[in-house]
């Protein structure tokens, strides 16, 4: 499945079969949360958190890819991310596109 954030794929012609979305509602764990607590207090990265939500993009653009795939598709342009918090311990992670089947020329 090809994935891109333009709206168009140069060279080729395509039908619009609908928008696709996956999303997670991912919530932070009590060592996290102490991790990032400490972390605050002398600044940088706080890894846990990168790999966290690193984690819920991949799961989500994986059932963005899965429901494309329901529909035939063969790419999804316009792919995009959101996210926003849900509660104050849990976030939702949103990727989203149009999926696309490739017409022969």
């Amino acid at each position: 499945m090809k994935l891109v954030s333009i709206e168009t794929i140069p060279g080729q012609d395509f039908e619009v079969l609908g928008i696709v979305k996956g999303t997670i509602v991912n919530s932070k764990n009590v060592g996290r949360d102490i991790m990032a607590g400490l972390k605050t207090i002398v600044g940088g990265e706080i890894v846990g958190y990168t790999e966290m939500l690193n984690e819920a993009r991949q799961i989500a653009t994986k059932r963005m890819v899965d429901e494309a795939e329901a529909l035939g598709a063969d790419a999804i342009v316009g792919v995009r991310y959101g996210s926003s918090a849900v509660m104050q311990s849990a976030a939702e992670i949103i990727a989203y596109g149009t999926a696309v089947k490739f017409v022969n020329k």
